[in-house]
């Protein structure tokens, strides 16, 4: 049985900021999210996170076990109130990650909890500990060895000035036999410049005992970056993009320059899509096959269906049907609905609407809270008053309806099916189907 403690009680006061640090987002997701992703897909479904009082509520939307560091006492101190959380079990393992390390993939805690199995050259070890070779300076802590093994670890405000000078780095992350743990965390005493606990000093305690602690190397430095400020936020941010961009160009996504597209998790993006530079898509949008989308677009829980074309556009909370074109200079937020074969011109603006197939809404127009038959043209200028100065009205047109150019449909007002407005009219009342109407107000024209 595998469990896992994330440490997040930190204040990080290096961000300079009034959020926790951990509340901090890279590609549309805090740093947390990240660390606890990573675990789940590592297998890991017990976590229990150790939280300043001030991050407890929020914490528990992850659907986690949460516990509070009342003082911060030390990464020793934490591990130990997370502990006093959890039943003691048998066999059991304990990883212990870092909520500020955002870019640790799940491989990595998966070859952790391994490397505590026995091996035939080194039999068993009661920990495991994540290494990487960090650039100097580093504030991480420095990996001193015995030959191949791990002697302890030295943090960089204790550390003498010939350690200092290592490059082999603690990561952060490791694994516990949990017994071993357990007994480890009852002899750590503050006796550190800062008068804190420190998990690191778990090394020692075992190699003193002559039990083993095994070295696992991160294969990227970058993987255990952890986050202190707003630019090292930046840079993994940076590789966290990166990331997505190579998974979905994987997954058959054509992206063409992905240090200018901004992507986030949890997308779903069809194969043959194209994504044109300064394109960001985000929260949880979903795009089907062949479509195209930018330059300078802005997708945001939008979804759309095939061979669609977004270009230079944005679209908020709105779906959008197969075979329908955007842009450039549309904005669809609001719960549109776009069904298919529409077309939505330049400088559109559409807000909570519904428009039906081969609908046209082509230039210069606003549509808010408006219902558009299927084949009816909205001509150029043309908007929708939905606001009364007390609430909003909606605007229903019928199939094959003419809007002409320039027309303010002064909601609520209906268009039945087949109707025509003449180009500058102001629509007060409703027009009947296969009506002709034209002016201010609008009124019929004769029939001929």
């Amino acid at each position: 049985m595998i469990r896992a403690i994330v440490l997040a009680a930190g204040k990080g006061t290096r961000m300079k900021s009034t959020r926790p640090k951990v509340q901090h987002e890279l590609c549309g997701r805090s740093m947390l999210w990240y660390v606890l992703q990573a675990l789940r897909d590592a297998g890991i479904e017990e976590i229990v996170v150790v939280v300043s009082p001030d991050l407890q509520e929020w914490v528990d939307g992850f659907d986690v076990n949460s516990v509070v560091q009342a003082e911060q006492l030390g990464t020793g101190h934490a591990v130990r109130v997370a502990l006093e959380s959890l039943d003691p079990r048998a066999g059991g393992r304990i990883v212990v990650a870092c909520g500020d390390m955002p870019l640790v993939p799940a491989e990595l805690f998966a070859a952790m909890t391994s490397s505590l199995d026995p091996s035939d050259d080194e039999g068993e070890a009661v920990m495991a500990l994540v290494t990487a070779k960090m650039p100097l300076p580093s504030y991480f802590g420095r990996i001193v060895r015995r030959g191949k093994a791990v002697e302890c670890i030295v943090e960089v405000r204790d550390a003498t000035a010939d350690q200092l000078t290592i490059d082999e780095m603690n990561a952060g992350i490791y694994a516990f036999d949990e017994s071993a743990l357990r007994e480890a965390v009852t002899h750590l005493r503050p006796e550190n410049a800062q008068s804190e606990y420190y998990l690191t000093d778990t090394v020692a305690y075992f190699v003193n005992a002559g039990k083993r602690v095994r070295p696992v190397p991160a294969r990227e430095h970058l993987h255990v970056l952890g986050i202190n400020d707003r630019v090292e936020l930046a840079v993994a941010r940076r590789e966290m993009n990166a990331r997505l961009c190579a998974q979905y160009m994987r997954e058959g996504v054509t992206i063409i320059d992905p240090e200018t597209t901004y992507l986030e998790p949890e997308l779903a993006i069809g194969s043959d899509t194209v994504i044109y530079p300064n394109t960001t898509i985000a929260r949880l949008s979903r795009l089907g096959t062949h479509c195209v989308v930018g330059p300078n677009a802005r997708l945001s829980n939008a979804a759309a269906g095939d061979r669609v074309t977004i270009r230079e556009s944005v679209v908020i909370d709105s779906t959008i049907g197969d075979d329908v074109s955007v842009g450039p200079f549309a904005h669809l937020r609001g719960e549109t609905e776009v069904a298919e074969r529409v077309h939505v011109g330049n400088f559109v603006e559409i807000k909570k609407s519904r428009l039906a197939r081969r609908a046209k809404v082509s230039h210069l127009s606003y549509l808010g809270d408006a219902t558009i038959g299927e084949e009816t043209n909205i001509g150029a200028g043309t908007i929708t008053c939905n606001f009364d100065g007390k609430q909003k009205n909606e605007t229903i047109v019928g199939r094959d309806v003419s809007i002409g150019s320039n027309t303010s449909l002064v909601a609520p007002v209906t268009v039945g099916d087949g109707a025509l407005t003449g180009a500058g009219s102001v629509v007060t009342k409703d027009v009947p189907e296969g009506e002709r109407v034209a002016g201010n107000p609008a009124r019929p024209l004769p029939r001929k």
